[in-house]
Parts: C-alpha cells; sequence; structure tokens
C-alpha cells in the first residue's frame, strides 16, 4: 500500500495562505492610495512611468522595495521570480491579487525552470523582474540570474529603487522598508545594462558587477534626493 504524500504546506500555514494575501492587499490598498511618487533618473537614462510602456525587458531592484514596487508597478503585469518557499507562496498570492504574474525559483532551489520560466514571458514580448539579491541576500548583492537570463534572451535590463522619505525599516537582512502613509517615494532610475548573447562562464562576472553598481547608482541616488531637498 502506497502512502500517502504529505502536504506541502502545514494547515497553520494553509490558513495563513487564504488569509494573509487579502488583508495585505486591503492594508496596502488604502495607505497606498495616501503615496506619492516622484521619479528621477540618471543622465541620459529614459524612466518607465508607472510601468507604461513595459515590454520585453528585464527589471531589477533590490528586495527591501518590494511593497512600493509591487503598487507603482501593478499596470505592467509583469512575470516576477519568487523563490518556492512557504513566504515566495505567500508573495505570489498577494501580488496575483495586484495582477502580477510568478515563476517560481531561486538561485539556491529551482534556479534553471525559474529562467526557462522567464525566457518565455520574454519571448511573449512581456516584462520580467528579479529582486536582484534573491530570496536570502547578501543585501545589495545581484545574483548572477538577471545576466544569465539577458543573455539568453538579448533583453536589455533595467536597474531601479524606490525609496520612501518617511519609512519604518524592518530588521531583516534586507532591511525591508514599509512606507509610511502619506510620504513622497522617489523612482530613482540607474543606467542600462545589456549583456552580447556570445558571452558565457566568467565573461558574465564584469557584467553582474556593472548591474549591481546600477541598481547601487539608483538607490543612492534616491537617497540623496531627499537630503538634497531638506538641505
Amino acid at each position: 500500500m502506497t502512502a500517502e504524500p504529505k502536504p506541502r504546506f502545514t494547515l497553520v500555514q494553509r490558513l495563513a495562505l487564504a488569509v494573509v494575501p487579502r488583508v495585505v492587499w486591503a492594508l496596502l490598498w488604502i495607505v497606498s492610495r495616501t503615496w506619492r511618487f516622484e521619479v528621477i533618473a540618471a543622465e541620459g537614462v529614459t524612466p518607465l512611468l508607472f510601468g507604461r510602456g513595459a515590454g520585453p525587458e528585464i527589471y531589477c531592484f533590490w528586495h527591501q522595495c518590494v511593497l512600493p514596487c509591487a503598487v507603482y508597478f501593478r499596470s505592467t503585469h509583469a512575470t516576477i521570480l519568487i523563490s518556492q518557499s512557504f513566504d515566495g507562496e505567500l508573495i505570489t498570492r498577494t501580488l496575483g491579487i495586484l495582477g502580477f504574474q510568478a515563476v517560481r525559483g531561486s538561485s539556491s532551489r529551482g534556479a534553471r525552470e525559474g529562467l526557462l520560466g522567464l525566457k518565455q514571458v520574454i519571448e511573449r514580448g512581456a516584462p520580467a523582474i528579479f529582486t536582484a539579491d534573491g530570496p536570502r541576500g547578501p543585501i545589495y548583492q545581484t545574483k548572477m540570474g538577471p545576466i544569465k537570463l539577458a543573455q539568453m534572451t538579448g533583453a536589455p535590463i533595467g536597474a531601479f529603487h524606490l525609496q520612501p522619505e518617511r519609512v519604518w525599516t524592518m530588521r531583516s537582512w534586507d532591511r525591508f522598508l514599509v512606507p509610511k502613509p502619506f510620504t513622497r517615494i522617489v523612482v530613482s532610475w540607474g543606467p542600462w545594462t545589456r549583456v552580447p548573447t556570445g558571452l558565457a562562464g566568467e565573461e558574465l562576472e564584469p557584467k553582474r558587477a556593472e548591474l549591481n553598481a546600477a541598481i547601487e547608482c539608483a538607490r543612492l541616488r534616491a537617497l540623496h534626493y531627499f537630503k538634497k531637498a531638506g538641505s
């Protein structure tokens, strides 16, 4: 007699999956209506305004600004690479309510399947999104996934950061940002990264470093924006 497979999630986890995404969505919908977005960009960079005009590109940001990104880019209906963990399932269901799609995988589990799924998204003419430092960090360190996808598809990589002026910062590895009500949020765009399809192996590392610098450029420019405004 074959034993029945164990459920993927515990009863408590399944209850959380049924309730938490809807609660988070409701709170986010209410609070985000008080947020004011302001867009800046590095010299020569054309920003994507509220996700309008997004096509077969790759977009990358740090994990800490998932919440404001989910609101700002909801009109893109983009596909996001999300880990196969329980936390990833919570994020997937919450973002699904906001209109995003998900491909499951990460740098540690399901990496190949995740990249192939996003490759299909790009080939359909739709945008793909990475939290560039992955689900576990280290913070502000880009994983190789976006670079490999760009090499596979020829799609350019856009780098951006969303920084709230007034914010709660969580004590997590990514210093997760929760914007306060009625705050301004700057949407900062860094330089684009383009990866030739002929690159492979160790040749990809300089491009990973280039993307890392582009996202950090966007983040530091955003932080400076509010300091300059307050001076």
